[in-house]
């Protein structure tokens, strides 16, 4: 038995009972061919980043599970079929990854300056654990690949094409 993770995007006219049917059917699906049913986590909805059947926003739902690849290949058909599935993606899961929604408030604010944020020093987590070194970023130093073609030049009397 292997891990899988599917995260379905459902379409946000349909009803929650709807919705909630297909979660349904997919752990039916799941404890009918032997699996083991893990987490189901309810995102929500998303805003989408272009369209999806004239749609602009999605509701996501993470579900985990134990089962063959043969069970993930019918859960996959019978999701391929649904209408209300606008999208689903199957993955095999990483153990110990982080399988919970991306939360709005845990991203920055975006109107801070960047030198406020350089300018406080980060503590670790754990102490015991150090701190990764800190390091500066100029705007006015070349990067790595700036004059390897000056190098080039150089080494050759003669400039290319003459």
């Amino acid at each position: 038995m292997t891990t899988y993770e599917i995260l379905m995007m459902l379409d946000p006219e349909q009803a929650e009972a709807r919705q909630e049917g297909i979660v349904a059917r997919t752990r039916e699906l799941v404890d009918k061919n032997g699996g083991t049913w893990h987490s189901h986590d309810a995102w929500g909805r998303r805003r989408l980043a272009y369209p999806i059947a004239h749609k602009e926003e999605g509701v996501y739902h993470l579900v985990v599970f134990d089962a063959e690849a043969a069970t993930l290949d019918e859960i996959s058909r019978v999701l391929k079929i649904e209408d209300a599935v606008l999208r689903h993606l199957a993955t095999r899961h990483v153990a110990g990854s982080r399988t919970s929604a991306p939360r709005d408030e845990l991203v920055a604010p975006a109107a801070a300056p960047a030198a406020e944020a350089a300018a406080e020093p980060t503590e670790p987590t754990d102490p015991a654990e150090p701190a990764p070194p800190a390091t500066a970023v100029s705007e006015t130093a070349e990067p790595e690949y700036a004059g390897a073609e000056e190098q080039l030049v150089e080494e050759d009397e003669q400039p290319w094409g003459t």
